[in-house]
Formats: structure tokens, C-alpha cells, sequence
């Protein structure tokens, strides 16, 4: 059977606006009858790969963008500056055989033609066709070794751990598409939100100097406070497929949970300062259908103290009980902060966080997951 990793947490986080919508208000939802905050998954999914870029090796990180022929026209000269010139050319070729639609680029426009749409390579794969242009460069069968099917086999090997993790889709070539080994819910509140604004104003400081009266500039900005239930699963089978390497599925695995445990979207972040961490993480690894446990919240939390301990209670109810009802997991770890932890301490071993990561990243690694 299939073998799940699922991450919850409750994290408080003070006021903010660090994903917003087409208005610029921080993105809600209606969840049990009352407004809630919320954090879009795309927006923490980007988080965690700016994370991973400042703590993985770089090779191990992919680059999401139009400019892919750039970068491997790029790579080509960093191996052999004597192709400068033919460089764009080559990169074009590779691109070109496998069948990769490249945008038109008007008379006006200069350099590299880009893709239509964003491209999701790893450095390892652009490399290895750079690598590849490199060798047979000067070869008098260039286009018959530059086939679509070589480009390909390189363009579907040695993938990064973020495209297994959050997949790929190529709509001109499905057989480059790789299936998502993890999904990341929305962050929802555990209580009713209610945004405010704040009214500023910037100080124009030469007006200032000469004891003129006046603002340089007025606005506001939306912002709400709240304490969310953050949920993501990753399938490990599926990672293990994407990445072909137990060492790799590990590493990719541990740093996941890192990154999705620590990692902060930056929406107003000079203008809030709202970095916070979890007060409380559960961490499961268990075979069969992951389920979500926001149902603990569907009812929203009230509490004139606060929403951080009576949210990790309510979790940790609900948590037994789906647990005693569907599932109980073989392996259950907690974290965060001893004060608030409370009954989730009971479901399962609080250790610290550096301990969780590696003892879930044992328990997928080895024989016995189930």
C-alpha cells in the first residue's frame, strides 16, 4: 500500500498581510459559516522553494521560467567559451527537436526567444543537455544526434527535489509532465477573522526640513491577525518514482518537512515583521487515504484568551478520533512549543524538531513503512 507522510500545524500569525488577492486584501474563505483567514498553498509552496534554494544544494533545486533557453545557452558557454557564438543557436536546437514550442519574439525584440509559458527544469538536466550540445558541437550530424527522444530522456531524468515534489506540466509535451508527490492545503483560520486597515502616512523629509506641514504620501492597507491550521501530505511511493533513489527521497522528504515547518511567505513582510513559527506540529507516516484533520476547526474556535491552546486542543480531539475511527498511524511524532502542545502530546512521542525530521526521515527510508 501506498505510504503518506502528513503534516499538521498551528501556527499563530500576528498582523499580517502576507498573501493577497487581486485587491490587495489578504486572501479569506468561508469555512463553517464565518469569514476565516487564509494563506493559498501556491503562496507557502513558494515559500518552501525559496527555503530549499537557501538550504539544499543548489543542483538538488530547479529554476521555474520562460528564459530556459537563456540558461542553457548559458550553461554552453560556461563549458566551452569558444561556442559563444553559436551558443543561442544550439540552445535553440535542443529545444526546437523536442518539439518545445518557443514564443515569437517581434522584429524589435533582441536575444533568445522564450517559452510560452513558465518551464520547471532542474540544474542537473540542463547541464546534461549542455553537456551534450558541448560534445557533438562540431559533429557534421549534429541534428541527428540532437533528437527529440535524446532531449527528452534528458529533460526526464535527474529531476530536483522540488519537481518531484510539486510536479511538472508541459502542455507541449505531456510525456515531460511529472505527477505532484505532494499536495499542500490552503491555511485556514480556526476562528473568525474580521480585517482592519491601517492608515499611514510617509513623511517627505525636505518639505519636513523647511517646517512645512503635510504629508508626503497617505495610504492603507488591509491586514487581519490569525492563528491557522496548516495541513500538506506527501505521497512517499510517488517521490520515490520521481526521484529513483532512496538517499534522494529521503533527503527530499526531510527537507520538505523543513521547509514547510519554518518557511514564511514574504507578502508585507518589511511593513508587518510577521515571522512566526508553529506552536504546535503533529507528523504522521501511514499507508492508505491521508486525511486532512482540518474538520477539528469547522467550528470555529471562540475564546477571549486566545486561539492557540484551545486550537491545538480541538486538534488533538478530533485527531484521536479519527484516528480510533479510520486509522491509527504507526508512527506518530509531535513538536512545538511545551506549554501549548497540551493533549497532543499524548497521541505521540514530543521530541524536538531536528529529532522529528530525521526519525520520519528514517522511518520512509527503511524497509518497513507501514
Amino acid at each position: 500500500m501506498t505510504t503518506f507522510v502528513e503534516i499538521h500545524a498551528i501556527q499563530n500569525i500576528p498582523p499580517a498581510n502576507i498573501n493577497r488577492d487581486d485587491t490587495g486584501a489578504p486572501k479569506t474563505a468561508t469555512y463553517g459559516g464565518v469569514v476565516r483567514g487564509r494563506v493559498s498553498s501556491q503562496a507557502w509552496k513558494r515559500a518552501m522553494r525559496d527555503y530549499f534554494r537557501m538550504s539544499v544544494d543548489p543542483k538538488d533545486v530547479g529554476t521555474r521560467s520562460k528564459q530556459v533557453v537563456k540558461l542553457l545557452a548559458d550553461a554552453v558557454v560556461a563549458r566551452s567559451p569558444e561556442l559563444e557564438p553559436r551558443a543561442d543557436e544550439l540552445a535553440v536546437e535542443a529545444f526546437t527537436a523536442a518539439k518545445l514550442k518557443l514564443a515569437k519574439k517581434s522584429k524589435k525584440d533582441e536575444g533568445l526567444p522564450e517559452m510560452g509559458y513558465l518551464m520547471f527544469f532542474s540544474q542537473r538536466q540542463i547541464d546534461s543537455i549542455a553537456d551534450l550540445l558541448v560534445e557533438h558541437a562540431h559533429s557534421d550530424d549534429l541534428k541527428g544526434i540532437l533528437t527529440g527522444a535524446r532531449i527528452k530522456e534528458l529533460m526526464d531524468s535527474d529531476h530536483s527535489i522540488d519537481i518531484a515534489l510539486f510536479g511538472r506540466m508541459v502542455a507541449d509535451a505531456p510525456d515531460l509532465n511529472v505527477d505532484a508527490a505532494c499536495q499542500v492545503a490552503h491555511a485556514i483560520g480556526v476562528h473568525e477573522v474580521v480585517p482592519e486597515y491601517d492608515y499611514f502616512t510617509a513623511v517627505d523629509d525636505v518639505v519636513e526640513a523647511a517646517e512645512e506641514t503635510g504629508a508626503g504620501m497617505i495610504g492603507t492597507v488591509e491586514f487581519y491577525s490569525s492563528t491557522f491550521y496548516r495541513y500538506a501530505v506527501v505521497n512517499v511511493d510517488q517521490l520515490q518514482l520521481n526521484l529513483g533513489d532512496r538517499s534522494a527521497v529521503r533527503m527530499a522528504l526531510e527537507a520538505f518537512i523543513r521547509a514547510f515547518v519554518v518557511s514564511m511567505p514574504t507578502g508585507k513582510q518589511n511593513t508587518f515583521a510577521n515571522g512566526t513559527r508553529p506552536s504546535a506540529v503533529m507528523v504522521t507516516v501511514a499507508t492508505g487515504q491521508p486525511t486532512s484533520l482540518v474538520g477539528a476547526f469547522e467550528e470555529p474556535i471562540k475564546d477571549s484568551l486566545g486561539y492557540v491552546r484551545p486550537a491545538v486542543g480541538a486538534l488533538a480531539v478530533h485527531a484521536g478520533e479519527v484516528f480510533d475511527t479510520w486509522r491509527r498511524p504507526k508512527t506518530i511524532l509531535v513538536c512545538g512549543l511545551p506549554s501549548d502542545l497540551g493533549e497532543l502530546a499524548e497521541l505521540g512521542p514530543s521530541v524536538s524538531f531536528d529529532d522529528l525530521v530525521t526519525a520520519v526521515g528514517a522511518v520512509t527510508s527503511s524497509g518497513d513503512r507501514t
